[in-house]
């Protein structure tokens, strides 16, 4: 006869959240919740506001890049064809 425990599904949200903070992990786990949600809230809001400006600093970045070799091109082309010569 096999006995099989039922056990409760482990995600990988709870492995960093148990990394993060065991206690706040057992705490979750039983049940508890954060008396802080507003604060939850706001944390969970800078951290979209923040990911949207690491993205648009990388486009920008990306954009510049792209400009500088616009006009290193432009320069090349301009000193092969002697100036306007």
């Amino acid at each position: 006869m096999c006995y099989t425990l039922e056990m409760p599904t482990l995600r990988s949200s709870d492995i960093g959240n148990y990394l993060y903070c065991h206690r706040a992990w057992w705490y979750r786990r039983q049940g508890y919740q954060p008396a802080n949600q507003a604060e939850l809230v706001y944390g969970t809001r800078m951290h979209i506001r923040h990911a949207r400006k690491v993205l648009l600093a990388g486009f920008l970045r990306a954009l510049g890049l792209l400009l500088l070799l616009a006009s290193l091109v432009l320069l090349v082309t301009q000193c092969v064809s002697g100036w306007g010569a």
